[in-house]
């Protein structure tokens, strides 16, 4: 039977896979302003709203009949299904999905990413490599819940006064980090939010970045691999490849990469750049 991945809208998919899957969105909230994650709201216009707004925006998860319907519809098509949610400990979707999935035993599989952004496009990326092999969609599953194992989401913060509007932070810490040009290093551990370190300084941040891809044994070229950045400009991102260029093995030109959605910018605010990647030392 063929298979259908589908997806929530906080997978930062590139083009191309994009048109291979379904995309479930999620709902974004500037004040009473509502948007539909990807359908009523691009990622140009979040981040214009975002730096104009003093509001920081909220988010509402995908419901179970939203994923209900996009299950039916792939079923009813004939499709096996395989959903790639983000990861449980961030967001009430995956829930959802689990509640949908219950109306479609035996057709249905949920996968909870344990990760976010580009972290979960990475794996929705290697799915469909998968189904494109001709697995069903209960052999991919088990694939992917090994697979996300190895999956490395690492990024830099351009600003602390996003978590300071979400109340991750005081006040104070964010005016003495934004004194001190202190830029966050976070990651994905455990399907969690874990700071890796406080760099003074885009290159300190960089140089931090590298250090960690360097514990995970480097990037495993043979698997996806993605970056990003938050914002409208690309500038950070470009400078923090040409800052570690080594680690590009002469594919500096063709890496791919996708503006990070609304979802992860809400929090991490315009100028972060990310990077997402199988790591090929699964003991880090």
């Amino acid at each position: 039977m063929r298979v259908r991945i589908i997806v929530d809208s906080t997978a930062d998919l590139l083009p191309g896979v994009r048109s291979r899957v379904d995309v479930v969105p999620l709902t974004i909230h500037f004040g009473e302003e509502e948007f539909i994650d990807g359908v009523t709201i691009d990622s140009r216009t979040f981040y214009e709203k975002l730096t104009e707004s003093d509001i920081l925006p909220t988010t509402s998860q995908a419901t179970p009949f939203a994923f209900e319907e996009c299950f039916r519809s792939a079923v009813e098509g004939g499709f096996q299904v395989v959903c790639i949610t983000c990861s449980s400990k961030l967001s009430g979707t995956y829930q959802s999905a689990v509640i949908a999935a219950g109306e479609f035993p035996d057709q249905v599989f949920v996968v909870d990413s344990r990760t976010i952004a580009l972290g979960s496009a990475i794996l929705t990326e290697y799915a469909l490599s998968l189904a494109d092999r001709g697995m069903d969609a209960e052999a991919i599953a088990w694939d992917l819940e090994e697979k996300r194992k190895d999956v490395r989401l690492l990024a830099v913060l351009d600003t602390l006064e996003y978590l300071k509007k979400g109340g991750r932070i005081s006040a104070a810490v964010a005016l003495a980090g934004g004194i001190l040009n202190i830029k966050p290093v976070i990651c994905i551990e455990n399907g969690e939010i874990r700071m890796l370190g406080k760099a003074r300084g885009s290159r300190q941040a960089n140089n931090l970045l590298k250090q960690e891809i360097g514990k995970a044994g480097g990037l495993d070229f043979s698997m996806p691999l993605m970056l990003g950045y938050t914002g409208i400009s690309d500038e950070l991102l470009h400078k923090y490849i040409q800052d570690s260029a080594d680690l590009w093995e002469g594919c500096r030109e063709s890496l791919p990469y996708e503006t990070v959605g609304s979802v992860v910018g809400t929090h991490a605010g315009p100028g972060a750049v990310a990077v997402a990647f199988f790591a090929e030392n699964r003991g880090y």
